[in-house]
């Protein structure tokens, strides 16, 4: 027979110390209403309350209210969902950031269209074959309503 070697030995001795710790420890009140705290469960009874020997939560709820512990998939879950609700609300608010972008710059120039129209400097526009055509005063009035109009419904927000 081979003699084990020393990491063999530690790792049976590791095992044989961690059996104990999977040992449960029952809490319940017998008939007489006395706690008693055995590794038995009770007899006919469910128990107040179950953990493990080592001190932790133990996978079935206990009586006292707390919820019970979550499996790893379900944990891996929950924290996949968390990440792709951070990752909806980062794209939405980086959205929302682009789109008041957009609409400041719209609004400046809208501003700019306005200030440039009540100068009272002469102004032309091209026509359909290139020639350029000078704004009557007129058409200057309207632009300027229609200017003035939009700066105050989208622009006042």
């Amino acid at each position: 027979m081979r003699p084990l070697r020393p990491l063999h030995a530690a790792l049976i001795a590791a095992l044989l110390a961690a059996a104990p710790a999977q040992a449960q420890i029952y809490q319940y009140k017998d008939a007489s209403g006395r706690t008693v705290i055995s590794d038995r469960p009770p007899p006919g009874a469910a128990p107040a309350r179950v953990s493990p020997a080592a001190g932790g939560e133990a996978d079935n709820a206990p009586a006292t209210g707390a919820p019970p512990q979550k499996s790893l998939a379900d944990r891996d879950l929950d924290f996949k969902k968390r990440q792709q609700e951070q990752r909806e609300a980062a794209d939405k608010a980086q959205k929302k950031a682009a789109d008041k972008a957009a609409r400041d710059e719209d609004c400046e120039r809208a501003r700019r269209q306005l200030q440039l129209l009540e100068s009272g400097e002469r102004l032309a526009t091209r026509d359909a074959q290139g020639e350029r055509v000078f704004v009557e005063d007129d058409q200057r009035t309207a632009e300027i309503a229609r200017t003035r109009k939009y700066l105050s419904e989208a622009c006042s927000k």
